[in-house]
């Protein structure tokens, strides 16, 4: 009941014209004025009817011309020619069916428009709000920064008296809520249990649990830890949290999401610009039907017999609407896009580049196996080898330390000494509520943790002295702790260490693969195995190029700057034959313009030269797509005609040179998108062809007298609400 009543605001005119068929069917020719001589003298009922049409058919002019300034063709002609004919001939019946296919079919667009566009309205619900600013005194960044214990000291108050049921806000000095436009840079704010963070910022309380569905679809709660980068969008766990503010609620990551939802449904599609210019000759067909059908029957009653049933609404309506449902189910796939124009050029791809480093492989290297050398211990297992090599990395920066580090903590819950609180989507309920340890784990003791540049890192575990990194860095020789004091010597030392890892590769039975590189651990000095890591490929990304293939995309070319023999490794096992390897930046964008050049220079067919004529653009032309991460690969994302970003959610994601952003880091989200674009345009077409070929059949029909003016005019209706309803199919998960 609440839907229809927001509908009837929304719509006014439709209730109204409702409740006129009362006055029109027990009234209709009641005149308390009397009797006026003269053809056209209507009763009580038809002149309520007549006022409605004069009020329709004004602000059908008032929209027509709204629409030819804002570059649209404005083709609501036909129900202002079909509402004026019908009054003119006296059939108020049929004016008053007129009037309510105008209004009901406002109330359809504005019902169909909401519904398609639901999953994107879910997204622009979820945005922040509101934040709260700490107000106690030397928190925020313009009385000082106060040291770490006095964050925590403050973190303590506000979560003793939210335990102990106190009503925190401005009232008692503890923080003051304000609207998020209002945060500035530096602001430390508190984040309630429950509540969605209002901007990006950097964790300051001890540790949190961060629900990222909104942002990149993650089902599984995400723990973070003082000093983690936390994102605007986020849900806060069971804890109060702290954070300081890094970005201003315009430029934090949920509102970038906003920006590419804003500017996906205020865009219209080379397609949907199409029907509008295809409504124009309907137009004129149209009046051709009715006027033939006139002066061949003598009688203008058969020109608004024709009109009624002149229905452009599946051009009007239909097509924008399919599209708006397309969009809406590409962001429910947490696919984003700035242009309705892209899911155009989407359903047409035909060669798509893939970058390889992070696109079709993880974005890290990751660990494959552990070698122990003649010299470890029999009683030490891979496992505790692992565990104590991922405890020291987790304190580096190096390129290979996430994948040591993730694969230690694996190690450490295979082991049984990672807190359960600690591990993905698990809760200790006993020690929630303020992330103490858990009882009973033996977690590792770390310290004494020194990283000296490109060649390790070491410390103590367990009390046992840990040495990771290069081999002659591990092994103690005297080349990794030489300090040089120019390029020179940098260069020689470099050298030597890389001879030395050379050497250190033929104590071990099996030599590593091209695309596999290994670091070395050392416990008390002796060198104790190899950790060999590898670029893998993603799980799904063979099978996405595979489904690639099946819907008919033949091109694809993997791009990277890696050598040969690595890059041959992973195109094989993902199913890419096209690959260019020792690539520069300039390379790739190289690579992706002049296979631009060489599709356009193709056959161009006569409709491709009119679309291009009507609206300054190919609709028939080879398009090209590159996929990345959005960041590194900026310049040939920028140079395709799709770019393509795949992000996790922990970096910006409207990347200015992308032009679709996936926001759950998934490659099969590219087959995803140009099934859901093209599923999209062909239920569009269906639409559009069944709406105006069922209006031409009964327009002939009309021109024949076969179907009464009445009659028709309630079958126009019938024909809008099939087109509408198909189109609307749009956003439904069939793929």
């Amino acid at each position: 009941m609440r839907k229809i009543i927001d509908l009837c605001r929304q719509v006014p005119l439709l209730p109204i014209v409702l409740v006129a068929v009362i006055p029109l069917a027990l009234i209709p020719t009641w005149r308390p004025w009397g009797h006026i001589p003269g053809a056209f003298d209507p009763g009580v009922g038809e002149w309520i009817v007549i006022a409605l049409v004069a009020w329709t058919i004004v602000d059908s002019i008032r929209e027509m011309v709204a629409s030819i300034k804002e570059g649209h063709v404005g083709v609501d002609l036909l129900a202002v020619v079909a509402l004026a004919s019908t009054v003119l001939v006296q059939q108020y019946w049929a004016a008053w069916a007129v009037t309510l296919m105008v209004a009901s079919g406002d109330a359809i667009e504005s019902y169909a428009q909401s519904k398609a566009s639901s999953n994107l309205t879910a997204l622009i619900k979820g945005a922040p709000q509101q934040a709260h600013v700490i107000t106690l005194p030397g928190v925020n960044g313009d009385h000082g920064q106060p040291d770490e214990d006095g964050f925590r000291e403050v973190q303590q108050q506000i979560e003793e008296a939210a335990a102990g049921g106190e009503h925190i806000d401005a009232g008692n000095g503890h923080f003051v809520t304000v609207p998020v436009a209002d945060v500035k840079l530096g602001s430390v704010l508190i984040v309630l249990p429950g509540e969605i963070v209002p901007v990006d910022g950097t964790l300051l309380s001890g540790s949190a649990t961060l629900d990222l569905s909104n942002i990149n679809g993650e089902p599984v709660p995400r723990t973070v830890f003082s000093g983690a980068h936390v994102l605007s969008g986020s849900i806060n766990g069971s804890t109060t949290m702290m954070i300081r503010a890094t970005s201003l609620a315009a430029d934090s990551q949920y509102q970038q999401i906003m920006k590419l939802v804003s500017s996906a449904q205020q865009s219209r599609a080379a397609v949907v610009r199409t029907a509008d210019m295809l409504a124009v000759p309907f137009t004129v067909i149209s009046f051709l039907i009715a006027g033939i059908a006139w002066a061949a029957s003598g009688t203008p009653l058969r020109f608004a017999q024709v009109l009624v049933l002149a229905t452009p609404c599946p051009l009007l309506i239909a097509a924008p609407v399919a599209y708006v449902a397309g969009t809406g189910r590409l962001a429910k796939a947490n696919i984003l896009i700035k242009a309705q124009d892209v899911l155009e050029n989407l359903g047409r791809v035909t060669h798509i580049f893939f970058d390889k480093t992070g696109t079709l492989t993880v974005k890290q290297p990751r660990v494959v196996g552990v070698q122990k050398a003649k010299s470890a211990p029999a009683n030490l297992s891979e496992d505790e080898i692992l565990l104590m090599a991922g405890v020291v990395e987790s304190y580096s920066v190096h390129v290979l330390a996430k994948g040591i580090t993730e694969a230690g903590r694996e190690a450490m819950v295979r082991l049984h000494r990672m807190p359960q609180s600690a591990q993905p989507g698990r809760r200790n309920p006993q020690t929630a509520g303020r992330q103490l340890p858990d009882p009973g784990v033996d977690y590792p003791v770390v310290g004494n943790i020194v990283e000296d540049a490109g060649k390790g890192v070491s410390g103590t575990v367990d009390g046992r002295r840990i040495t990771v990194g290069r081999y002659a860095y591990v092994t103690g020789q005297a080349i990794a702790s030489a300090t040089a004091h120019n390029a020179k010597e940098a260069e020689a030392n470099e050298k030597a260490m890389a001879q030395a890892d050379r050497d250190a590769a033929k104590l071990w039975p099996t030599q590593l693969a091209p695309d596999e590189m290994a670091t070395y651990i050392a416990i008390d000095g002796t060198l104790v195995a190899r950790i060999v890591l590898r670029d893998i490929p993603r799980a799904n990304a063979r099978k996405s190029i595979s489904r690639l293939h099946d819907m008919g995309i033949d091109d694809l070319t993997m791009l990277t700057g890696d050598k040969q023999a690595s890059a041959m490794i992973v195109a094989n096992e993902v199913g890419i034959t096209d690959v260019r390897y020792g690539l520069l930046p300039e390379d790739k964008v190289s690579a992706v313009e002049q296979a631009s050049r060489e599709a356009a220079a193709g056959p161009d067919p006569w409709w491709d030269r009119v679309m291009t004529k009507l609206l300054g653009e190919s609709m028939h032309r080879p398009v090209t797509m590159m996929v990345g991460d959005g960041v590194n690969d900026a310049p040939v994302l920028a140079v395709a005609d799709i770019g393509v970003a795949m992000t996790d959610g922990t970096s910006t994601a409207a990347s200015e040179s992308a032009q679709v952003v996936i926001m759950d880091d998934d490659i099969a989200c590219v087959p995803k998108a140009v099934a859901i674009a093209r599923r999209t345009k062909r239920i569009m077409l269906q639409a559009v062809v069944t709406g105006l070929t069922l209006a031409i059949i009964g327009m002939v029909c009309a021109a024949f007298n076969l179907i009464p003016v009445v009659v028709g005019a309630f079958l126009q209706e019938a024909i809008d609400v099939v087109s509408i309803l198909w189109a609307l199919t749009a956003m439904f998960d069939r793929d």
